[in-house]
């Protein structure tokens, strides 16, 4: 299955792009299998929605926790998207 995003890490801390032209039909609900911290360190208009939220702005250098197991979703802004992600292993 191809990812809606390129990736380059070490696994433990990634970097994620997003580019604008990714269609909001591969942004699907999912859950990872570790705790994540994300940030973006650009201003962005896209979103995050975790199960049963309403969805919330990514905001600039504003982290926020993914837990283990909780769905969540990207919501598509109009700009390419970078995020860096810290995973709990």
């Amino acid at each position: 299955m191809n990812k809606p995003y390129k990736e380059s890490g070490d696994g433990f801390h990634v970097v994620r792009v997003f580019e604008s032209t990714t269609q909001e039909e591969e942004l699907v609900w999912h859950y990872d299998k570790e705790d994540r911290i994300v940030v973006s360190s650009e201003e962005t208009d896209w979103m995050i929605q975790m199960d049963n939220e309403l969805p919330k702005p990514i905001e600039k250098d504003i982290p926020f926790l993914i837990k283990e197991g909780v769905y969540h979703r990207l919501i598509k802004g109009s700009e390419t998207l970078v995020l860096e992600i810290w995973k709990d292993k």
